[in-house]
């Protein structure tokens, strides 16, 4: 593709604005590909060199100057050395210019696929499986971009990022749609949002879940008003905007949308709306059964989860927000919600009738405690929660955790997560030191098999057993060694030496 004709549908994107200046060069040179890392340039290839939170890109032009056709640039320092023959381009903006120029070269496939963006502090991972799982189940085939993995077709691939760089999710949505996809559902972060990876994409739909304070930090938001400021940008990109209306930053999530916006709600009035909520818990089972009104429809539906609490409640009325607009029948709708698992998110495997066992991302003071305090809600004989804390990682999540689970669990299981360089007993001294701040009852079991072994083979009637912290990872890194290591297969495992 001409690198002339890039540039002028950066130009004439009408979702944001561009401009650039060439400092040496043609424009009318043929290129290959675009990336801002430079072991991915082609021949031929633009490089983007974007300044990062860490590392400047700029530094790495040299490693591309034997294969890059041009190079797109904030920064005019050290650039004497770029042969006359590159392309040398000049914006305010690379991320932006990466965005424009990825959705260019990939042949713009957004306005090829019906474009579903969810974004919020939680529930972003299980509502986008919830409408993957809708849609399919109704013979539409759908892409998922997320925190777990981007799916398309039959090809999972894991994932780095919650939302990957620009370049990756037009690759992404080019191959999605020389599959046959006909839409697809991604997960869209505040850091997303604020690097651009998202610009120029104009989304049919946007979902907001929820706000709560969350990756405030040096290398993230500087305040909760700029973590706000960027969840409320996809609000300007997409075509409708559905919202939860019970949030209490939804005013401010709306205020400067652009979208024909559209609500559900458990507690406020809102276009659909959950009832009538009741929990259960029987058979190792545990969900709960709602009541769904909807202002467009007369009928109301029963609507039954197998997940538990509040929030997936809410998980599943945003899911039914979306396939609303592509009628999708009742039955099927209802079918597939019932069914909905999701890896590693209140993940419910079974084990006993007589007791619950799910595995749960919860890797933090906030996602714990939000999960525990549902699942008092069912009133459990006891709740057993097994976790541990990465090593070379923040030593006060390890006191926070502790004493979470301290309080709210009736036995907490101590064992290793991601040791690292760090020795596990070690990690486990600074968990039990969290939980001496409550009467919580604790077990230290550093082998994570040998762990949960011991929470299946103790287990009592009605109890609930949560095995928290790695969620949908395969792995355990000891020693700057990555294992192969799934809870599932520890699960099955254990079960087989049980019987013996």
């Amino acid at each position: 593709m001409l690198l002339s004709e890039i540039l002028k549908n950066c130009i004439e994107n009408e979702c944001t604005d561009f401009s650039y200046e060439i400092l040496q060069g043609k424009e009318d040179i043929y290129v290959t590909n675009v990336s801002s890392d430079s072991r991915k340039v082609d021949k031929d290839g633009v490089f983007v060199a974007i300044k990062g939170a860490v590392v400047d890109g700029h530094k790495f032009i040299p490693n591309v100057i034997d294969r890059a056709s041009a190079i797109v640039v904030e920064s005019t320092a050290n650039l004497a050395d770029i042969p006359e023959g590159i392309t040398v381009i000049k914006t305010d903006n690379t991320r932006l210019a990466l965005a424009l120029m990825s959705a260019s070269i990939y042949k713009n496939p957004d306005k090829e696929i019906f474009t579903i963006g969810i974004t919020g502090t939680k529930g972003k991972t299980t509502t986008t499986y919830m409408i993957k799982n809708v849609l399919e189940a109704c013979g539409i085939k759908t892409g998922l971009i997320g925190t777990i993995e981007t799916i398309i077709g039959d090809e999972h691939i894991p994932s780095e990022n919650t939302t990957p760089e620009s370049s990756q999710i037009h690759e992404s949505f080019r191959k999605m749609v020389n599959a046959g996809c006909k839409a697809v559902v991604m997960e869209v972060s505040s850091q997303g949002l604020k690097l651009d990876r998202t610009a120029g994409i104009m989304f049919n739909i946007g979902v907001f879940t929820n706000l709560e304070p969350d990756h405030i930090g040096p290398n993230e938001h500087e305040s909760f008003e700029d973590y706000l400021e960027c969840k409320s940008k996809l609000f300007r990109q997409c075509s409708t905007g559905i919202f939860n209306a019970d949030d209490e930053h939804v005013e401010k999530m709306i205020k400067n949308a652009t979208c024909k916006i559209e609500t559900y709600a458990i507690d406020k009035d809102a276009d659909l709306k959950a009832s009538d909520i009741k929990l259960f818990h029987e058979g190792g089972n545990i969900g709960l059964n709602y009541k769904l009104v909807s202002k467009d429809d007369s009928k109301d539906l029963e609507v039954k989860l197998n997940l538990p609490g509040r929030f997936s409640v809410y998980n599943s009325l945003s899911a039914i927000a979306v396939t609303k607009h592509f009628d999708v029948p009742e039955a099927t709708l209802l079918k597939t919600l019932q069914e909905v698992k999701v890896k590693g998110r209140i993940e419910l495997v079974k084990v006993s009738d007589n007791f619950s066992l799910m595995i749960d991302y919860a890797h933090n003071a906030m996602s714990l405690e939000s999960l525990l305090t549902t699942l008092r809600e069912y009133n459990p004989h006891r709740i057993v929660t097994l976790f541990g804390c990465g090593g070379n990682r923040s030593r006060d999540r390890r006191f926070e955790m502790g004493e979470v689970s301290g309080k709210l669990s009736d036995l907490t299981i101590i064992t290793s997560d991601n040791p690292r360089d760090e020795e596990p007993e070690a990690i486990i001294k600074d968990i039990i030191t969290g939980i001496s701040k409550t009467d919580g009852k604790h077990v230290d079991i550093i082998d994570r098999k040998e762990a949960i072994k011991y929470a299946i083979a103790h287990g009592e009637p009605g109890d609930i057993i949560v095995l928290a912290g790695k969620g949908h990872e395969d792995y355990q890194i000891i020693k700057g060694v990555k294992h192969h290591m799934d809870e599932r297969e520890l699960i099955a495992e254990v079960l087989e030496e049980l019987k013996r």
